[in-house]
């Protein structure tokens, strides 16, 4: 190997650091974005399934870049992922790093003279199935000077991205407490619904809270607001919450509810298609249905648009939109 790399043009060698060093710093930035992606999913699995990333090439990439740092940064458990004590300081370091990255795309557009503003809106999963396309049509037909994009996460998520500077606004249910920093509007008052798979059984249009509880269920994990209200329910009815399934992927949930592995209380927007296709059936609670209120979030003192009536009178008709989109299942706050 001595004697080989003796022998190797000092050009060549050069060449060979140099395109090794671009290959990492490409590599690098893709791993961050991926890694940060895990950290606040809390699994592989649901990061995979968020990112649109096959499982195996994202577990090789945070492998690769565990090599690359010399240094255990997730501890994998049946459950999902924990972070280490160098997966905490990479989780911190990255999200600096990839905001400053932003950043800079920002201020250079702005120095070229571009018109073109820049609006990084949040929605959640049953939002996005919804109205998700339409708005970005919509957006291009009334405010074209701003480019729109659209993160999808669930409530929490979009509630920490908001804190950390990484987007404009959102749609988040359950915003309930005040939160230093952030502004909150309620819109709506949406009902939740209990899904179940199509068995070819006519199944009455309604069921009570108690008899829906009896069922064994498919949620999303404890931070979800869902889950969150079907404990307080348990506990109101002193049962025990059978909970069998947890899946931070809505697509997983949907599919083990179609499967007939157990059902779910969900927003019909998670589980519009199969609902239209008629592989799921739902049911409203008859009883005591439980709600969720939507809120509009923004930070406080953010950033100011040129085209800011537009923009907000944009943000405004998406409660139009999901009021349409949930007919009976919602209706305005205050309204």
């Amino acid at each position: 190997m001595r004697a080989s790399a003796l022998a190797r043009p000092r050009g060549a060698q050069h060449d060979c650091r140099e395109e090794e060093r671009a290959r990492e710093a490409d590599i690098n930035l893709r791993q961050l974005r991926y890694f940060v992606k895990i950290a606040e999913v809390g699994s592989i699995t649901g990061a995979a399934e968020q990112l649109n990333v096959a499982q195996p090439s994202l577990g090789l990439q945070i492998r690769q870049l565990e090599q690359y740092l010399r240094a255990d940064l997730l501890v994998r458990h049946s459950r999902g992922v924990v972070l280490t004590e160098a997966g905490h300081l990479l989780l911190e370091r990255a999200r600096r790093a990839l905001q400053d990255i932003e950043d800079i795309k920002r201020d250079i557009r702005a120095l070229s003279g571009s018109d073109q503003e820049f609006l990084t809106l949040g929605l959640t999963p049953s939002i996005m199935l919804q109205i998700g396309p339409d708005l970005l049509l919509k957006a291009k037909e009334v405010i074209p000077s701003v480019s729109l994009s659209l993160v999808e996460e669930l409530s929490y998520g979009l509630v920490s991205a908001l804190e950390r500077g990484e987007l404009h606004a959102a749609f988040a249910y359950g915003v309930d407490e005040p939160r230093p920093g952030v502004d909150r509007v309620a819109l709506l008052e949406e009902e939740l619904l209990f899904v179940r798979p199509t068995t070819g059984e006519r199944l009455p249009d309604t069921v009570t809270l108690a008899e829906a509880l009896t069922h064994d269920l498919v949620q999303a994990g404890e931070r979800d607001m869902v889950q969150r209200l079907l404990k307080a329910a348990a506990e109101k009815f002193s049962m025990p919450l059978r909970i069998v399934y947890e899946a931070q992927s809505i697509p997983a949930m949907r599919t083990l509810v179609v499967r007939g592995a157990a059902a779910s209380f969900m927003p019909y927007g998670t589980a519009i298609e199969e609902l239209r296709a008629g592989k799921l059936v739902m049911q409203r609670i008859s009883d005591l249905p439980l709600k969720r209120t939507l809120y509009l979030i923004k930070p406080s003192g953010g950033t100011a648009f040129r085209q800011q009536d537009a923009i907000d009178r944009f943000l405004a008709s998406v409660t139009d939109h999901l009021l349409e989109s949930l007919g009976q299942l919602a209706h305005r706050v205050g309204g």
